[in-house]
């Protein structure tokens, strides 16, 4: 495990070192290529700001007038009628909140955890949702946007697929291994 410690503390400074050297080694201009990529990478920071700036507003719109929670509300009869139980219903915010934001989803599930503890059916199962969904529109918004694909509507269709598959994957992993 000391081992493993080293090479964890080594790896990004030699990386450093090493990819470096070996342009220097291989004639590649090694300052006038990291400038050029250091260019294109803010030409794609620009090209992508307002898609961001418009993604991450409409998410507050969407937390702070209290739809979030009506959408929670709305959706707890369809998981009491699937038999899932009662306390389930408190993890739908971040069943909603995961594709939207990854800091969202993560303030949700550091609130589900500190009100129902880490080891509890909530707790493990918003860690378990946490690790096996993507925040689908942000990556539709700023992957998509920085490349200039415009039409993503097949993405968008599987992308909330596999965030709904990855909810009910969750759901029964977790059941299945802690209950």
């Amino acid at each position: 495990m000391n081992l493993i410690g080293e090479i964890s503390r080594w790896a990004i400074p030699l990386l450093l070192l090493l990819v470096p050297l070996v342009a220097y080694l291989k004639k590649v201009p090694v300052y006038e290529s990291f400038v050029a990529g250091a260019e294109e990478g803010f030409t794609t920071g620009v090209r992508i700001l307002p898609f961001l700036i418009g993604m991450l507003v409409s998410i507050r719109v969407f937390v702070d007038s209290g739809a979030l929670n009506i959408l929670s509300h709305w959706l707890q009869p369809l998981f009491t009628l699937l038999g899932l139980d009662p306390d389930f219903t408190a993890i739908i915010p971040l069943a909603i909140m995961r594709p939207l934001s990854g800091s969202g989803a993560l303030g949700v599930a550091t609130q589900l955890i500190n009100e129902y503890g880490p080891d509890s059916y909530i707790g493990r199962l918003a860690s378990t949702l946490q690790g096996s969904t993507d925040t689908t529109f942000f990556v539709l918004t700023v992957y998509f946007g920085s490349v200039g694909i415009k039409k993503y509507r097949y993405a968008l269709k599987l992308g909330l697929l596999a965030d709904i598959i990855g909810l009910i994957i969750s759901v029964w992993i977790v059941t299945k291994v802690f209950y």
